[in-house]
Parts: C-alpha cells; sequence; structure tokens
C-alpha cells in the first residue's frame, strides 16, 4: 500500500520588541543569566501582567501579511503545565478567541504554485531555557527568555513533503524579516518549529495518527526529521502495527527521531481565560493603521522587479529573498541603471564571496555605490570584465574602492589607439604563420593574436580595440 504524508506546522516567532509581553524588561538576546527579570515574568506573588501594545501590532502585521482575519475580540488564556523554566506553573497564551485566523501563504514547488492555509495566529508568552552541566547531574534556569513576546502560527495540514515544509517554514520567516518584527534566527531560538505529521492510504480522506516533532532549529534539520518520520510510520504500517501518538525528538548527532512523551490533549492544559488580562479589542481603525505601515512584502517586491526592471523569474526571486538584498540591488540600480547587469553581478559574483564568509548582505564590505562605481569602470573601457572580477576580490577583502585600487596599482585599460596599434604591429610581425592561416580563413586564429597583444600589454588592453586594431592590420 502506497502512504502519503499529512503535515502541519506549529511556527513560534519570537517578536523583535524592546521590552517583554506583560513587563518592562528588555527582551535583548545573550545577557548574563537571569539579568533580565522581574516580579511580574518570573511569576512572583500578587503582581499583574501588563499587555505589550507593540507585541499586538507586530502579530497583526504578520495576520496582514497571512492574509488572516483579525478577531475584533481576542483573550488571553492561562495554559497549565509544569516545568523548570515555567516558573508561574502555566504559560500566559490564546486558546478558545485567538487575535487572527483562516489564512494563507504561497510556495512554489516544482514550478507550480501551492497555497499552505494557516489556521491562526495567537500571541502568548515564552518559557524560559533550561541548561544541562554535561559534567553534573545539575541543570540551571535562565529566566532572560521567560515573558519574551512570540505568536504561534499554526498551520493546516496541507503539507504533503519535507520539501514542502521547508518552503513553507522559509516562506514564514521571509515575513517575519520583511515586517521587521522578528530577526528570524533559528540558532538562536527566535524562530522555533514543531511539526505534526501523519500518514495515510494515498487517496485517503481521513487523518492518520500524527506524531509531534520538536528540537529542531534549522531547515535543513525540520526536513530530515520529516523524511525519517515518514520511513519510521510506513515502515511501522507495512509490518501491520499501530502508529501510537507521541511527542518525539529530533537527535540531530544520529538523525533519528527519538520517543519524548506521550501526546497532550488540549484538556490536559486546563486552559480557562486569564482573569488578570482584559480581552484585546481591535477595530476597523486600528487595522487601517497599521494596514498603512505595511512594507511591500516579498510576492509583490518580486512581482514588480520582474516587471519595471525586466528580470527573469529566478533573478527577481533571488534578489527579493530578503529585503536587504532587495534594497542592495535597487540603491545599486539607481546608481548604474543597467538592472540586469547589476543582478548578476550581485547574484554571480558578489553572494558568492559572501557565501564563502557566511556573511549577510547588510554586512558586505562592498556598498551599493561600490559595486555600482566598478560596472561604470567597466562601462568607461577603464577596465576589462575580467580585470573587474579581481578588482571585486580586493574592494571586498581591504575595504578600498574599485577606483581606487585601478589608480593605486596602475590597473586602467589601455585604449589609445597609437600604443595599442604598435602593440598589434609587432604581434602581427612576430607571428607570421599565423597571419597566413587566418588569411587563408582559419579565423580562430584571431583569438590567438588577441591573446597574445593582451599578454604583451599584461592583460590591460582594451580587448574591443584590439580586435578592431588587429582585424585592420590584417588587411579586413
Amino acid at each position: 500500500m502506497e502512504y502519503e504524508a499529512v503535515i502541519g506546522l506549529e511556527v513560534h516567532v519570537q517578536l523583535q520588541t524592546e521590552t517583554k509581553i506583560f513587563c518592562p524588561c528588555s527582551t535583548t538576546f545573550g545577557a548574563k543569566p537571569n539579568t533580565h527579570s522581574c516580579p511580574v515574568c518570573v511569576g512572583m506573588p500578587g503582581v499583574l501582567p501588563v499587555l505589550n501594545r507593540k507585541a499586538v501590532e507586530f502579530a497583526m502585521k504578520m495576520a496582514l501579511a497571512t492574509n488572516c482575519r483579525i478577531a475584533p475580540l481576542s483573550i488571553f488564556a492561562r495554559k497549565h503545565y509544569f516545568y523548570p523554566d515555567l516558573p508561574k506553573g502555566y504559560q500566559i497564551s490564546q486558546y478558545e478567541l485567538p487575535l487572527a485566523e483562516s489564512g494563507w501563504v504561497e510556495i512554489t514547488i516544482n514550478g507550480q504554485a501551492k497555497r499552505i492555509g494557516i489556521t491562526r495566529i495567537h500571541l502568548e508568552e515564552d518559557a524560559g531555557k533550561l541548561i544541562h552541566d554535561e559534567n553534573s547531574p545539575v541543570s540551571y534556569v535562565d529566566f532572560n527568555r521567560t515573558g519574551v513576546p512570540l505568536i504561534e502560527i499554526v498551520s493546516e495540514p496541507d503539507i504533503r513533503s519535507p520539501e514542502e515544509a521547508a518552503l513553507y517554514l522559509r516562506k514564514i520567516r521571509q515575513h517575519v524579516r520583511y515586517l521587521e518584527i522578528s530577526d528570524g534566527n533559528m540558532e538562536e531560538g527566535s524562530l522555533r518549529c514543531d511539526a505534526n505529521i501523519s500518514l495515510r492510504p494515498r487517496g485517503r480522506k481521513d487523518l492518520g495518527v500524527k506524531a509531534e516533532l520538536k528540537n529542531m532549529n534549522s531547515f535543513r534539520h525540520v526536513q530530515k526529521a520529516l523524511e525519517f518520520e515518514i520511513r519510521r510510520q510506513t515502515a511501522i504500517l507495512l509490518d501491520g502495527h499501530e502508529i501510537v501518538q507521541e511527542t518525539r525528538l529530533w537527535d540531530a548527532a544520529k538523525s533519528i527521531t527519538v520517543p519524548m512523551r506521550g501526546k497532550e490533549e488540549a484538556h490536559d492544559y486546563r486552559y480557562f481565560p486569564d482573569p488578570d488580562l482584559v480581552p484585546v479589542e481591535i477595530d476597523n481603525d486600528w487595522i487601517a493603521e497599521i494596514k498603512a505601515e505595511m512594507p511591500e512584502l516579498p510576492d509583490a517586491k518580486c512581482t514588480r522587479f520582474k516587471e519595471q526592471y525586466d528580470l527573469s523569474d529566478y533573478n527577481a526571486g533571488t534578489l527579493t529573498t530578503s529585503k536587504s538584498l532587495a534594497n542592495y540591488f535597487e540603491e545599486c540600480v539607481a546608481l548604474f541603471p543597467a538592472p540586469n547587469i547589476v543582478s548578476n553581478w550581485i547574484m554571480v559574483e558578489l553572494l558568492h564571496l559572501l557565501k564563502q564568509d557566511e556573511r549577510e548582505i547588510d554586512d558586505c564590505p562592498i556598498s551599493p555605490a561600490g559595486l555600482a562605481e566598478l560596472l561604470k569602470l567597466i562601462d568607461e573601457g577603464t577596465i576589462s570584465g575580467k580585470m573587474a572580477k579581481d578588482i571585486l576580490e580586493q574592494a571586498y577583502d581591504s575595504k578600498k574602492s574599485p577606483k581606487r585600487i585601478v589608480e593605486e596599482q596602475g590597473l586602467a585599460q589601455v585604449s589609445d589607439e597609437s600604443t595599442l596599434g604598435a602593440v598589434v604591429d609587432k604581434v602581427v610581425e612576430a607571428h607570421p604563420k599565423e597571419v597566413k592561416k587566418y588569411k587563408s580563413g582559419k579565423t580562430k586564429i584571431l583569438g590567438f593574436l588577441v591573446g597574445q597583444v593582451m599578454k604583451a600589454t599584461k592583460g590591460q588592453a582594451n580587448p574591443k580595440k584590439v580586435n578592431e586594431l588587429l582585424q585592420k592590420a590584417l588587411g579586413l
């Protein structure tokens, strides 16, 4: 029997507010343990939470970006469970009345667009962090993360493969970065993903028994964990056994999932409305205000790049992967208005250098003005395209401007006809056999002669001028 996977993702996104969701503690990452905590976020008796308005607005932005309906009324609830990093014994979240519902995002898989539904987006507070001592049976608790605002984005079970899951997750991260509501850094935990996966006979509509996968901190881990789980569940079903509903952890070192605990149901958390927080009321005026602040989103920007700059689907898609990269491209085009030339240099040369250094475009040593300056030098005939690649690497490493490198090293292309003409005459005179072959119809010999002129000028001759002068010297 052939089985198909049914996958849904629960994505938790830390919001980049300056303070926590219910108290004024800082949300800055990497501070000394337990220095960003207070009686409110550690749940001391008698304290009262106060909702951070900016966190609500960030959640609204994500709801609008993912085509969700924003609820006019949403309520915070207490989600009870006991764990050392949850000091109150409950987490403040949203349950029956979330902030937003019924949205979607679009991914492209095998050249085809596919919509992945979003069930809900709700606000909640993050838990603390356990730090395990490898040398002794002791764990430490850091409450700095406790109370950092999160949105949880719950997808519909519309995902059918690990590849689709990774694409969907990348789309979510792209959106939160464009909106500037989170850095989406999975390694630092500001974007975390749990996956629910079940198998069913292909063609059936009812769902199988699911497993929930946790502890995945990269797109690659999400994809590999799902691939393993499909193999594991398929083997169990083919052997005639039943899948056990449970929560499993991804062991990246062994590339397997392992049991963690039995899967909780909603009633296990004993949800009830938080009596210390008033309902969140969102009217049309507030939604209109947030809409007015929305940036151009990735799909719209990609479409505009294709239409405005006549870029291919691939180039436009790559350049709009991040807001920073798209801005870099447009700043460069404003200074050197040749979009396809600019896009090729960014995608082929610049991104290659950044990848080697594991850098993002925000940390690029060459500014848009610097790249535009380099392209102008090529366009003016001051340097050749081949020379430009070397100069780009030097500019990247030294942070010097391309023009300065050309001047300091005397790299300017030789275009003077009298200077080049003398070199061409010497080359023609020194290679009579090749000249004869060329005149007899073996036109490929011209490339050899051009190479000799370039060699004589240490690569600084203008290739176009050399071709012109050689053909003239050969009587063509």
